[in-house]
């Protein structure tokens, strides 16, 4: 973990106070001294706040929520749910490809770089930013959740007509954090296949695109 937070300074402007308080510098430590142990650490640390640094503050659109990285090396780049060109495409994101071919007759492509989703103000958020090698859920209760909870009310508190896309019951929980008069809160069952096929028919990015044009903003080229 870096000792300077690798973040975008609109986020850094909205999150200043989160970066000094006892739970956060707790956190950064105990990933610190995870590294100093030789432990492997995904994301690269570099790209911890990868969601961030690709989505400004001012761009946030839609939110779609995960829960930790993806555990295995190479393939958590920072974006939920996204794995880097070379990667083959996780379970859940085949899924993600499927639902969307079905609502928005995506054409779905061979890799899962999610990142120009970012570029368009789609901030792909984890919950828990890091995670130990091969052991998924490892960082869970180190303080993350605590940081990305303030993320999400920020958002809601200081912007309007964002789009909250929550897969799962994980992700669901969040949606108290939420004022749902000034934003859309979408839920679904999580794409895994462990939820067997429940998640499929929720027309969440037909109905994203539906309400951010209704709102006069531009609708997201979902497009890979």
């Amino acid at each position: 973990m870096p000792q300077k937070i690798n973040i975008h300074p609109s986020w850094y402007a909205v999150l200043e106070q989160e970066f000094t308080k006892a739970y956060f510098l707790s956190l950064t430590q105990k990933i610190k001294q995870e590294i100093l142990l030789g432990q492997k650490i995904y994301p690269p640390g570099k790209l911890i706040f990868n969601a961030f640094n690709s989505c400004h503050f001012d761009s946030v659109k839609v939110v779609i929520l995960g829960q930790d990285p993806y555990h295995n090396p190479g393939e958590a780049m920072g974006l939920s749910f996204s794995v880097p060109k070379k990667i083959k495409t996780p379970p859940s994101l085949k899924n993600i490809y499927k639902e969307m071919h079905q609502d928005i007759e995506f054409e779905i492509p061979s890799h899962g770089d999610l990142s120009p989703w970012a570029q368009q103000g789609v901030l792909l958020l984890n919950a828990i930013l890091t995670v130990e090698h091969k052991k998924a859920g490892s960082h869970r209760k180190l303080g993350w959740e605590r940081f990305t909870d303030t993320v999400i009310h920020v958002l809601s508190e200081r912007k309007e007509n964002i789009v909250f896309m929550l897969w799962g019951n994980f992700a669901k929980s969040k949606a108290s954090l939420i004022n749902k008069k000034k934003h859309l809160v979408l839920e679904a069952a999580h794409p895994s296949p462990l939820a067997r096929g429940a998640f499929f028919n929720c027309k969440h990015f037909s109905k994203t695109n539906n309400y951010l044009l209704s709102k006069g903003l531009k609708s997201i080229d979902w497009v890979l």
